[in-house]
């Protein structure tokens, strides 16, 4: 798979990452095994245990009809690339073909980034991925989290839940990312890139009496 046919790169291994454990449930870092779960249960697929995986598994036929697996690594955050390194040698996978979904905090809340390939931009699971599989040829799906506001360290703002007044905006962009990733699968990464990267849900200014977000094109 090459990178001037960008059209033909369709992910066949969804990877959410984040860490195991209650105490780490709908916490910021934890925004990858959210969007994976909201894909389970859209797709009607069940997660099972697998060891030989390190994680939480699940297949099925995705919409277009593909052949999709889903992952969960259970090996904690900087060891993520073990779990996926072992997919991938047990279904003889590309790395081209394994779409990883993360936090970000240099996307402010509510965007989302999707990318055919690139480092690891200090996050942990990611350096993990790329050092197990040798490269950073694979697509990725960031989803913004926000900076802490200067009060909060980094590591209590990534490990914390999101506020109330931001619930409504997580959901929205939950939404958005099962989008951008069923339209990846369909038409491939470089369109839903293309439809996706620039959309934002964004807050209502206060004299908006609507609950809902707004979901703009910047």
């Amino acid at each position: 798979m090459t990178q001037e046919n960008t059209s033909l790169v369709i992910p066949e291994l969804i990877v959410g990452l984040g860490n195991p454990e209650s105490k780490y449930d709908r916490t910021r870092h934890n925004i990858g095994f959210e969007v994976v779960d909201l894909l389970a249960r859209f797709w009607q697929l069940a997660w099972q245990p697998n060891g030989r995986f390190h994680g939480l598994f699940a297949e099925g036929i995705a919409p277009g009809g593909k052949k999709i697996r889903l992952l969960k690594p259970l090996t904690y955050m900087n060891r993520s690339g073990q779990s996926v390194r072992a997919v991938i040698d047990w279904y003889k996978l590309d790395p081209e073909s394994v779409l990883v979904i993360y936090d970000d905090m240099d996307l402010p809340l509510g965007r989302l980034r999707l990318r055919l390939s690139g480092s690891a931009g200090g996050h942990n699971g990611m350096k993990s991925i790329i050092s197990h599989l040798g490269s950073q040829n694979f697509p990725r799906l960031r989803v913004g989290i926000g900076k802490s506001n200067g009060k909060v360290e980094t590591i209590s703002h990534v490990l914390g839940r999101f506020s109330p007044q931001e619930a409504p905006i997580v959901s929205e962009v939950l939404n958005l990312a099962v989008k951008a990733v069923e339209t990846s699968l369909k038409e491939g990464i470089a369109k839903a890139m293309s439809l996706y990267n620039n959309r934002s849900v964004a807050p209502l200014p206060p004299s908006v009496t609507q609950k809902e977000p707004l979901i703009t094109d910047n």
